[in-house]
């Protein structure tokens, strides 16, 4: 890749693109401009012109990271699968793109908080959640979940898989797999949601 590759548009992508693979293997901090920019072939000037600083540029890839976990998401929830179903293919989804890309998953939420955070990336981070709140809300009104507060079920179960997420990806398993904690984890939220209206019931 040479600097005609600006000229033709693509050098943004590019930079993106490489800045998420160094991140994915070796984590934000080790993360350099300069270095990007050597690495495709261009000047440093060329890619300030797209990024003018590194905060830049992690923002615009935990941008990239939220569209791509969204989509992940997205898809899970979606289609006409049985509630449960879309519920545990959500969480799955959650936990698989933590696993694959841990060092990506830390630098989007540190990318949020950060006081330069882009409206961009505020928006993109808030995505998941209402289509959870969605997906509990449809249950409900399908008989499938008691009636209740579908966005506090939603961060209930949120807490709980980013919890199997954190523990997998910081190898705290101590050597149970992923997977079943996963699958295991959505289970009993599950049960617990649908029990809950029982509970109301009998109190």
């Amino acid at each position: 890749m040479t600097e005609r590759t600006y000229h033709h548009g693509n050098l943004r992508a590019a930079l993106l693109e490489r800045a998420w693979d160094a991140v994915d293997a070796e984590g934000a901090d080790a993360l350099s401009l300069r270095q990007l920019a050597r690495d495709v072939g261009v000047s440093h000037g060329a890619s300030a012109r797209h990024f003018r600083d590194k905060q830049a540029l992690l923002d615009a890839l935990a941008v990239e990271g939220f569209a791509r976990l969204n989509a992940a998401l997205g898809a899970a929830v979606s289609g006409d699968a049985p509630f449960a179903d879309r519920f545990h293919a959500a969480g799955d989804a959650y936990v698989s793109f933590a696993v694959r890309h841990p060092a990506i998953l830390r630098t989007m939420y540190t990318a949020k908080h950060h006081e330069a955070a882009s409206a961009e990336l505020i928006e993109v981070s808030h995505v998941a959640m209402p289509a959870l709140v969605a997906l509990i809300t449809a249950a409900q009104e399908a008989g499938e979940l008691p009636p209740g507060a579908a966005e506090e079920a939603a961060v209930v179960a949120f807490a709980a898989v980013h919890g199997v997420a954190t523990l997998a990806t910081d190898d705290l398993l101590d050597g149970f797999p992923w997977q079943d904690a996963t699958a295991a984890t959505i289970t009993a939220v599950w049960r617990g949601l649908v029990s809950a209206g029982s509970s109301t019931r009998t109190a």
